[in-house]
């Protein structure tokens, strides 16, 4: 006698795990050429939490990949006028470079929760599945792959992809490679309606970037456009030095964070010092430069998951963006052939992540010298070659 026969898992030809920027880029871009794929992400709403700060958005990624959305003039619509302003200060607050928005930069900003919006926005209600957050997954037969979720559910899929992130569930399937600490950590900090509440901060970091940095330490800033100011304060650290600090206490946290900024001009202090919301501790993680994988029918990889790297070069966001458009533009040119499709994708992909991770790598290392301040305004001032080490 057997049994009653087990019922089928829901199946998906198309599995995208995060709805980050990457994930929805390529789910918009099939979407805008009647190609349907389910999107799951562990979050319980788009809501849940907070997206980070500003990004600047380049020309030949980001922006490309915004247009391949159909999405290019909607972007346009939303950036922040003003925010390509930079300017570089060393820990005495003395200017070393400063240059306005005139409206003729390639890299225009946008606060990341307002690009992720305009994403999630253009896609049908019922795509993503929120609160999905996946266990596992394992290969099966022809190139398929069965998929949990922490609710103890699973579905299988032709067509695996692995959009969430630096600690990615779906990596494993791929490479053995984990990101490592880059000896770098951040703390954040948010500062409310800088120009009437906080004039001397909102007059030290301008309408857009600043960047003051001295040895092994740096303020970087921007503003957003309801007029606040976001603050990283980086510290080049051992691993362990966050877990000294009791985040849970704001005015200690700050005072230990502000020790590692001793003899820094007090203007500059008062970007961590004057903080209206808690303190976020952040360690910087990075894969290796030039991670790869063997083809492996099936599943791929896009963005942190694929090449999760240090800020400093502002490329993450912007190889999300691209990764995600890139990969439902090989879809689309290889109907019927996945797995021509995910060759063409990462033939495409592993040489430019690897080139945007060694000048992170680069330009990370360059931004903490004793004399950052005077390199980084020669680099924008053209006068030196871009993260150049030399």
């Amino acid at each position: 006698m057997t049994g009653p026969t087990p019922t089928p898992l829901p199946h998906h030809p198309t599995a995208v795990i995060g709805a980050g920027l990457g994930g929805l880029t390529l789910a918009r871009v099939l979407h805008a050429h009647g190609v349907e794929a389910a999107v799951f992400d562990l979050d319980a709403s788009p809501a849940a939490r907070t997206q980070g700060g500003m990004l600047d958005i380049h020309d030949d990624t980001g922006q490309e990949a915004l247009r391949a959305a159909g999405l290019h003039e909607a972007f346009l619509a939303r950036v922040h006028t003003g925010g390509q302003a930079t300017r570089v200060l060393d820990r005495d607050a003395r200017v070393h470079w400063s240059h306005a928005d005139d409206g003729t930069g390639g890299r225009p900003e946008i606060d990341r929760g307002e690009l992720r919006a305009l994403l999630l926005e253009s896609l049908p209600e019922g795509m993503i599945r929120w609160g999905a957050r996946v266990t596992g997954a394992r290969a099966l037969d022809g190139g398929r792959h069965e998929v949990t979720l922490a609710d103890g559910t699973a579905f299988t899929t032709d067509l695996l992809i692995g959009a969430d992130g630096a600690w990615s569930r779906v990596r494993p399937l791929l490479s053995d490679a984990v990101p490592a600490y880059t000896g770098m950590s951040f703390v954040e900090a948010d500062l409310r309606s800088a120009d009437t509440r906080h004039p001397v901060s909102a007059e030290v970091v301008g309408g857009g970037m600043l960047f003051a940095l001295g040895a092994g330490r740096g303020l970087l800033a921007h503003r957003e456009p309801d007029g606040s100011l976001h603050v990283y304060a980086a510290v080049e650290s051992p691993k362990e030095w966050l877990d000294g600090i009791d985040f849970t206490d704001r005015e200690a946290a700050g005072r230990a964070v502000l020790k590692e900024f001793d003899g820094w001009a007090e203007s500059l202090r008062a970007l961590v010092a004057d903080a209206d919301a808690p303190l976020v501790p952040r360690r910087i993680h990075a894969l290796p430069a030039g991670h790869s994988w063997p083809r492996t029918p099936g599943v791929t990889l896009v963005g942190d998951a694929a090449h999760l790297m240090s800020p400093f070069a502002g490329e993450g966001a912007n190889l999300a963006l691209i990764d995600g458009a890139d990969l439902a533009r090989a879809l689309l040119a290889h109907p019927g052939d996945t797995e021509a499709a995910l060759a063409a994708y990462e033939e495409r992909m592993f040489p430019r992540a690897e080139g945007s991770a060694r000048d992170s790598a680069a330009m990370g290392g360059t931004l903490f010298r004793p004399d950052a301040p005077e390199r980084l305004a020669e680099m924008f001032a053209g006068h030196r070659p871009w993260a150049q080490q030399a």
